[in-house]
């Protein structure tokens, strides 16, 4: 490339100068002092903050603390970007958005302005014979000819070979034993892998869980049929690469290990794309056929099941408490409305309500983690659910006094005394122990590594079914929260 050498590349004899003061500049590599040099003028920053940005950068200094005498000289500086003085008293001025651009490392010289599409272009002379049509065309391809037939031919060969290289390769997987394959089979003789890689506490309520819910196979629509529109279409007729049993199987590793999907598609040897497709299908067919099972106990039910520490509290319907998920940061406005004050992160809160005996009995939908556990109880659905003659217990934290139907058992408060009473005390342990239970519930809920790690934002739209699917499944996982 062509470079243009400015004057400023000579170089300058350093001879002392008669002032009192000496000012330096600031440049590396650059030696260059008003105390040996009276050819150089020595210019301070720009006061104006976007401009003074661009010096720093141009100077290659960063961290760099400017004061009212740094310096940069006006070596480093074009021609035209300088003010000569009027006067031989007068000084020598920079023009407004002058910025520095003459170093050593780039040989004090300004490359040349890339010339226009016109200047670029060799134009004929008057003598010259004018360009035709066929000058103006490329020599080494004619793009209104056709394409050569062996070339397509070439082209469907290889798409024909790919595809019996894929037939082979499912063929030579099918063919594998079940106990070499990834799937349920392969450890079906071993609870404590089933409990590693699904939560369920054994192969056989694995198994009792499946013959519940494989009866509704027929009606699942998948990811596929849902963006074709073809909801008639039985689910049999659909191509699976997976059999049904290791779909569920790889959507339950999803949630137990927190795996990703490119992980998942290497274990089971499908491609990530079908990874994506099950995961959102399983979720959205168990949020609908666990959530069509009314979880919601009646009293008697409650009453009959009801464990001998709840004695004291007999007429406790459910036990409530609120718990919250790490999410992504959005962008703002919305980082505001996710940002929860209790865990100082952006995060998704939820309800959620057992039974005295274990079960889980209520989920609400997962909000914004801004939300005031007030707030919560008022929009999730749980207060028609509740009766004059029930009784729920929560912590201390749940004030909804004032618009809840029924009793409310809470620690007492403090409430400016220096010391609570012997039988205050006693009430607030017992129902600390009581309260456990709902605290090994979300215990169990999380013990799914999906949720240890921050859901990404993209996952929002999905999120819900995800959440609530894991809490159902633990009606199903293991024993009960508490012994008989």
């Amino acid at each position: 490339m062509e470079v243009v050498i400015m004057s400023h590349a000579k170089k300058f004899k350093y001879q002392r100068a008669d002032s009192t003061t000496a000012e330096h500049c600031c440049v590396p590599l650059c030696q260059a002092s008003s105390k040996y040099n009276k050819v150089l003028s020595f210019h301070t920053f720009p006061s104006n903050a976007e401009n003074r940005a661009k010096w720093i950068v141009a100077i290659r200094r960063e961290n760099f603390t400017i004061t009212p005498h740094t310096r940069v000289c006006s070596r480093h500086f074009r021609k035209e970007d300088l003010r000569e003085p009027d006067s031989e008293s007068g000084r020598r001025r920079l023009k407004k958005g002058a910025v520095p651009m003459l170093f050593e490392w780039n040989n004090f010289s300004v490359p040349l302005s890339r010339p226009g599409v016109w200047e670029r272009r060799k134009r004929p002379s008057e003598g010259d014979t004018p360009f035709t049509e066929a000058d103006r065309l490329p020599e080494d391809h004619d793009y209104a000819s056709a394409t050569d037939p062996a070339a397509v031919d070439l082209v469907l060969k290889e798409n024909a070979l790919l595809r019996e290289e894929i037939l082979q390769l499912k063929q030579k997987i099918e063919k594998l034993p079940l106990e070499h394959r990834f799937g349920i089979h392969r450890f079906a003789g071993s609870d404590s892998d089933i409990r590693f890689y699904t939560r369920f506490a054994s192969y056989d309520l694995l198994m009792r869980f499946w013959a519940l819910i494989e009866p509704c196979l027929p009606s699942m629509v998948s990811v596929t049929q849902a963006k074709r529109g073809t909801f008639a279409e039985p689910s049999s007729t659909v191509t699976r690469n997976l059999q049904p049993i290791d779909e569920m199987f790889m959507f339950l590793n999803y949630l137990a290990l927190g795996l990703k999907q490119h992980d998942l598609a290497d274990r089971f040897r499908v491609h990530q794309s079908t990874v994506s497709r099950v995961i959102t299908t399983w979720s959205n067919f168990l949020y609908a056929v666990l959530g069509s099972v009314r979880i919601w106990m009646p009293e008697e039910k409650i009453r009959e099941h009801l464990p001998a520490e709840f004695k004291d509290y007999a007429d406790t319907t459910v036990i409530l408490d609120c718990t919250e998920l790490r999410c992504q940061c959005p962008s703002s406005p919305l980082q505001s409305e996710v940002f929860s004050v209790y865990k100082s992160h952006c995060t998704l809160k939820g309800l959620l309500g057992v039974a005295p005996h274990g079960p889980v009995t209520f989920i609400s939908p997962l909000y914004a983690g801004s939300i005031s556990d007030k707030q919560i109880i008022r929009e999730s659905g749980i207060l028609s659910l509740l009766r004059p003659g029930m009784a729920i217990m929560a912590n201390r934290e749940f004030l909804f006094d004032d618009f809840v139907p029924c009793k409310i058992y809470r620690p007492p408060f403090l409430s400016g005394r220096f010391q609570m009473p012997a039988c205050e005390v006693r009430e607030t342990q017992a129902i600390a122990r009581l309260r456990v239970h709902v605290e090994r519930l979300i215990r169990r809920v999380k013990e799914h590594k999906f949720f240890d790690t921050e859901i990404p934002i993209w996952l929002f739209g999905n999120i819900n079914q995800l959440y609530t699917v894991a809490c159902l499944l633990t009606n199903y996982e293991n024993g009960p929260l508490v012994k008989a």
